[in-house]
């Protein structure tokens, strides 16, 4: 079976708190314009973008290799870069494990998505709102399947790829260039969906293969790439959270003097707002696409999800959250208990002094 198709290697880059939008689109010009997904499939009215990215087409590069990749950059407003690279294949499943690998594991692909966002800061800088100083970074593949044929020319169903050939799709979404056991390939034939017998998608935590014809992949995989920002904003919560959650250990563990332990306040106050912050941002990126009901794409966006690891992180996000929230109320009680006992000392020595001077008025 002959698979024709594009290698989509996608790097994405958290760079700031946030990105305006509207500030970018007036910095990169008319041709950097928003791109919501069109859905082909049927879902409910109330599924949709409520902040459609903005994408740029870059120069294509070339690499030491020889190998010339179109580039463009998609911007999302809660501060993630997707840098994307794209190759053309056209070979057998054999072949297409090899090359999957090694555009998988390629560091110099890795390498040039980052000088060309670095390359391209002078111009969307201005539009990012609080920049991160060190970027957080993740990295996935695509193997977008535009056709695939059988020897005499008829083209393959979603099923006749993945039924006879489930051991090389196994190796494809997990980056493998050897068999795997038939462990891992059932779990990842379980997880396959199609929604009409000539297409398939197929997940995993690296790499993802998508077989429909060109009009319908671009909502697939802007799905998996939405769940990809998710893993980097939930990595990116769970830092910061671990990095606060320890100052604030510290600070209770008796390292500080007493007179800055009257600094709680200000510290429990600093906690909550970090927190709420949190909250907010966590909930706004999380249903930036509502995907409500039993569709189609729900289901590729769960999956996606759960193999990528965005559920897993976002449950330690949540026990962080929920841990500094118990915090905050406990540094307030803290604070409360000492302010409480420090009027109280001196209501005690305004009594001690009134009688003192009345028994000096007593005394003749």
């Amino acid at each position: 079976m002959i698979l024709q198709g594009y290698f989509r290697i996608l790097s994405f880059f958290d760079i700031a708190e946030a990105i305006d939008l509207d500030k970018l689109r007036a910095l990169l010009g008319p041709e950097a314009a928003p791109r919501a997904p069109a859905f082909r499939h049927r879902v409910p009215e109330y599924s949709q973008v409520q902040q459609a990215p903005i994408v740029e087409s870059v120069k294509s590069i070339t690499l030491q290799t020889g190998d010339k990749l179109d580039a463009r950059i998609k911007y999302y407003w809660f501060g993630v870069a997707i840098v994307e690279f794209t190759v053309a294949f056209e070979c057998d499943l054999d072949s297409l494990c090899n090359r999957s690998f090694r555009w998988m594991n390629d560091p110099e692909t890795e390498e040039a998505a980052e000088k060309l966002l670095h390359a391209q800061l002078d111009r969307f800088g201005p539009a990012l709102v609080k920049p991160s100083p060190k970027w957080l970074d993740e990295d996935y593949l695509i193997i977008d399947v535009e056709s695939a044929k059988h020897p005499d020319g008829r083209a393959a169903t979603g099923s006749e790829l993945l039924d006879p050939y489930a051991d090389q799709i196994t190796q494809l979404v997990r980056g493998e260039v050897v068999s795997l056991s038939r462990g891992e390939r059932d779990e990842i034939v379980r997880s396959a969906l199609s929604y009409y017998p000539n297409d398939l998608v197929v997940v995993g935590w690296a790499a993802a293969l998508v077989y429909d014809t060109p009009e319908a992949t671009p909502a697939v995989i802007e799905i998996l790439e939405y769940a990809n920002t998710q893993l980097l904003e939930f990595r990116y919560y769970d830092d910061l959270l671990t990095n606060l959650l320890t100052q604030v250990y510290g600070s209770l563990e008796g390292r500080e003097s007493f007179w800055s332990r009257w600094r709680l306040s200000r510290r429990a106050g600093r906690l909550n707002r970090i927190r709420l912050d949190i909250m907010d941002l966590t909930e706004r990126t999380e249903y930036a696409v509502k995907f409500i009901s039993d569709t189609y794409y729900a289901r590729v966006y769960n999956i996606g999800a759960s193999k990528i690891g965005v559920t897993d992180y976002k449950t330690l996000v949540d026990e962080k959250l929920k841990t500094a929230g118990e915090l905050y109320e406990f540094m307030v009680d803290q604070f409360n208990e000492r302010r409480m006992f420090a009027l109280e000392v001196v209501v005690a020595v305004l009594v001690l002094l009134d009688l003192v001077a009345l028994f000096r008025a007593k005394i003749p």
